[in-house]
């Protein structure tokens, strides 16, 4: 998933990908519903706590959609990934093909 790509990079900080922000916060959900699981889930902006109806929703709607979107994400990466790979691939045959003509 987009976590490969959270080591040091030339193109950006990881805090400046959003879809590793996604990710991450898709974690944080998920562990949060786990350890809380049975409990009402305070918000910061509201009183009333999410109850077990709120809860359901989160796990049957708002994490798939989530999930559904990193994957699809995750689809994009790898044709920008293989694009990239075949020019490299290119340019590099092209400089074979120069040095050999080169050579001989």
């Amino acid at each position: 998933m987009a976590l490969l790509s959270a080591a040091v990079s030339p193109f950006c900080r990881p805090e400046e990908d959003p879809f590793l922000l996604l990710e991450s916060s898709l974690k944080a959900i998920e562990r949060i519903l786990q350890l809380r699981r049975g409990l009402p889930l305070r918000r910061t902006w509201i009183e009333q706590p999410y109850g077990e109806e709120e809860i359901t929703i989160l796990e049957e709607e708002v994490i798939p959609a989530i999930q559904q979107c990193l994957a699809r994400v995750d689809e994009l990466d790898g044709k920008l990934q293989a694009q990239q790979d075949a020019e490299v691939a290119r340019l590099q045959a092209e400089r074979s093909a120069e040095v050999a003509l080169a050579m001989a």
